[in-house]
């Protein structure tokens, strides 16, 4: 059973997108293309370098998740920099390309300057993976072929359609970690006081009623945030969503990587009848149509 895949973002959440992979190859399907977005284009990558997901949630859990963030030199203006993740990159993959992917695998960005979504398919995978993360204003944007890219969840928080065009044949199940429209708005808890140092900017966030402001701010964000992903998953309309149950989780929160990767497997267990039921309409379509030569992408 041969399939595609659209990893969404969400930060620490991610890691449900280990376990979501995991247990769709032990029900049999096949990963035939990968698709990510932010955090889920991390895990796009990984997988599609060949690494297992075992090996992926042990990179992963074993990394120190409290040296990520931090601002380096060349850092552009962010609130928070991204020092430690790109340290992390750079030693797991270095100079590797996206000519060195066992699998087919696309990643998103938004370009600032056009507003347009940028498909990432070429070229280093370290510079592909810090744009597709850079949640703008709060990581630094990634300068890449004169554009000045940001998370791609900005415009398509599932990557659907990128997942498709990689296999326009075969079903496109989505893994979507936003909270659905209605549930209580989340802030988005951001360590502010670890990486920004100085007086007059304290008193300057004093002045401002910091934490009011960034309250209002942040779940405005959310709700923006909830209603680009229903609006695109109903607009691309993926075959299956899978919607791992990790919405206690922020985006920059220190987790436990394996309980988080336990989430995305039972989110797996609950769509299963509705999986299988996409294959066996897929194929009452082919055989009514009579499409006799059906192929996927990599058969």
């Amino acid at each position: 059973m041969d399939i595609t895949v659209a990893l969404g973002g969400g930060g620490s959440k991610g890691n449900a997108h280990i376990g979501v992979l995991r247990q769709l190859e032990k029900q049999g399907f096949r990963i035939r293309g990968v698709a990510g977005t932010s955090y889920g284009g991390l895990v796009a990558v990984f997988y599609a370098l060949g690494h297992s997901p075992d090996e992926i949630e042990e990179i992963f859990a074993s990394a120190d998740q409290s040296q990520f963030y931090g601002h380096a030199p060349q850092d552009g203006p962010s609130l928070v920099g991204l020092a430690g993740v790109t340290r992390l990159l750079e030693e797991m993959v270095g100079n590797l390309t996206f000519a060195d992917l066992k699998l087919p695998c696309v990643l998103t960005a938004v370009d600032l300057n056009s507003g347009q979504e940028v498909l990432l398919s070429e070229g280093r995978l370290v510079d592909a993976m810090l744009a597709t993360i850079a949640i703008p204003g709060v990581f630094p944007a990634r300068r890449l072929n004169g554009l000045e890219l940001v998370d791609g969840g900005t415009l398509d928080p599932v990557p659907v359609v990128p997942a498709r065009m990689l296999a326009p044949r075969l079903p496109v199940v989505a893994v979507v970690l936003t909270t659905p429209m209605g549930a209580p708005t989340q802030p988005w808890n951001i360590p502010f006081n670890k990486y920004w140092a100085g007086m007059i900017l304290s008193r300057l966030l004093s002045k401002m009623r910091y934490d009011t402001v960034w309250d209002v701010f942040s779940r405005s964000l959310d709700i923006t945030s909830r209603a680009v992903t229903q609006y695109r998953l109903e607009v691309d309309r993926p075959d299956v969503i899978i919607r791992p149950q990790v919405f206690d989780i922020d985006t920059l929160d220190i987790v436990d990587v394996h309980e988080v990767v336990k989430r995305g497997e039972a989110a797996v267990e609950s769509v299963l009848p509705q999986l299988r039921n996409s294959f066996t309409l897929r194929n009452r379509w082919r055989r009514t149509m009579g499409v006799s030569n059906y192929r996927s992408l990599q058969s």
